[in-house]
């Protein structure tokens, strides 16, 4: 979620009349709900999910403050180090590590080791990574998307080809595919269409990318590449971009409870890049206006089709066992779109919950046991990164304590699933300032279990 002190990237407020709460025996059957849809699982969908680990979140404990990391609170048994700091050489590495860090996955190496990317928010944007051994030690830190390129780098997504899109959040933005190994030039993909890209969920059954849009009326977009190349690497210079149409009436998928499954069709968009995009980066002239709403005989892609569905401020998505799940941070749910049922469900919502452990909704990563690991952003000093999981509990598993004005971003398991790394956007101190501070950690242990 962005946080440039510009008015049309305003954060999202908890309205001040809400729905109401359901009665005991409506929670039960939320609670019923949820674990139905986050069951059936145990199949793996590849890197940034866990990797090789089969199992689930284990019986994780009450959160402590961390004896190793201020402004932690982590399971007992478990540890926490800090990776890297904004505007600081990380240890080991030539790397200068970048303020306001978000979207991040883990991808393995042949070595045994593995590599984590992560995304910068501001202007200018970029990727940096960072390479583990085997152990879990950093022994390499560099580029893989200059700044230079790119502006208000948010979300992404792992490839089933083992790339990161990298999404630009804001009117004009481009999804980005880089090389996490930081060999291949990264290159921008316009026919995935001109938008505020908050991430991107690749089903690995077809090869099409599914995307979010972090806008208060924002749309849920696929794209269908005209060279999909199931089980290598789809070709996305060129194919169809589509904006979801759910089969009800606004005002009935605003008011979605928890379990309610409707049913969805998808519409072409005309213009997927409404704006001349010959010269990439575009002209930091072009983006300012884009940003401050007055960019002339500008038609957005969410306006194309009238007829499409407006969600409130989309955020993380994953694919996982056949479903594309995805956040939404303006109604605090969690959605899961079957592609092959052609229908879209509601499967959390903090409305269902007198006093909800999860209460606010951003990145997303799925365990290949079938957990959601949701990451909060909000309006307060605490915030957490939550487990839905896949027998119906809702689990805690760290928060990042009296940090005013952060928000926790970039969650993903090492692929052997003994580390889960995340950061705190802005860090402590920062007072929601952006572009100065970040801090990205390390919390490791004992997380799944058989």
């Amino acid at each position: 979620m962005p946080n440039l002190p510009l008015t049309h990237l305003s954060a999202w407020q908890r309205p001040l009349t809400r729905r109401g709460f359901l009665d005991v025996t409506a929670r039960s059957a939320a609670y019923l709900a949820l674990a139905r849809a986050l069951a059936g699982c145990g199949s793996s969908d590849g890197a940034g999910a866990g990797g090789a680990v089969r199992g689930r979140i284990g019986a994780i404990g009450a959160l402590a403050p961390s004896a190793d990391v201020p402004g932690l609170l982590i399971p007992p048994g478990f540890r926490a180090r800090i990776l890297a700091q904004a505007n600081q050489i990380v240890p080991g590495t030539p790397l200068v590590w970048h303020t306001d860090p978000d979207g991040g996955a883990t991808y393995a190496t042949e070595d045994g080791g593995w590599i984590y990317v992560s995304n910068r928010e501001f202007l200018p944007g970029g990727v940096n990574a960072l390479r583990f051994d085997a152990q879990g030690a950093v022994v390499d830190g560099y580029t893989v998307l200059p700044g230079a390129l790119t502006r208000i780098n948010c979300g992404g997504g792992i490839t089933p080809w083992q790339t990161w899109l990298s999404g630009e959040e804001y009117d004009l933005g481009l999804l980005w595919e880089c090389d996490p190994r930081g060999v291949g030039q990264p290159q921008p993909l316009p026919a995935l269409g001109m938008f505020a890209h908050e991430a991107a969920a690749v089903d690995p059954r077809t090869n099409w990318v599914y995307e979010t849009e972090d806008k208060p009326d924002g749309r849920f977009y696929r794209f269908i590449p005209d060279t999909p190349n199931v089980g290598g690497r789809a070709d996305l210079s060129s194919g169809r971009l589509q904006v979801m149409q759910v089969q009800a009436a606004q005002d009935a998928v605003a008011s979605a409870c928890v379990g309610d499954i409707f049913a969805v069709q998808w519409r072409d968009v005309p213009n997927p890049t409404p704006v001349d995009l010959s010269v990439i980066p575009l002209p930091l002239s072009m983006v300012t206006d884009a940003l401050a709403g007055v960019l002339p005989l500008f038609t957005a892609t969410r306006h194309q089709v009238p007829e499409s569905t407006a969600f409130r401020g989309g955020e993380g998505i994953w694919y996982h066992d056949g479903l594309i799940y995805f956040t939404t941070k303006g109604d605090r749910r969690v959605w899961a779109h079957d592609p092959l049922a052609q229908t879209l469900t509601c499967v959390y919502d903090d409305d269902a919950f007198p006093q909800p452990v999860l209460d606010s909704v951003d990145n997303i990563v799925v365990t290949p046991g079938g957990d959601l690991v949701i990451v909060e952003d909000k309006a307060e000093p605490n915030q957490q990164a939550v487990a839905l999981c896949a027998d119906g509990r809702i689990v805690p598993l760290v928060e990042v304590s009296g940090q005013d004005g952060s928000e926790v971003t970039g969650p993903a398991f090492s692929p052997d699933g003994r580390h889960f790394y995340f950061s705190s956007q802005r860090g402590p101190g920062a007072n929601a300032s952006t572009g100065t501070a970040g801090i990205t950690y390390c919390v490791s242990g004992p997380w799944f279990v058989p």
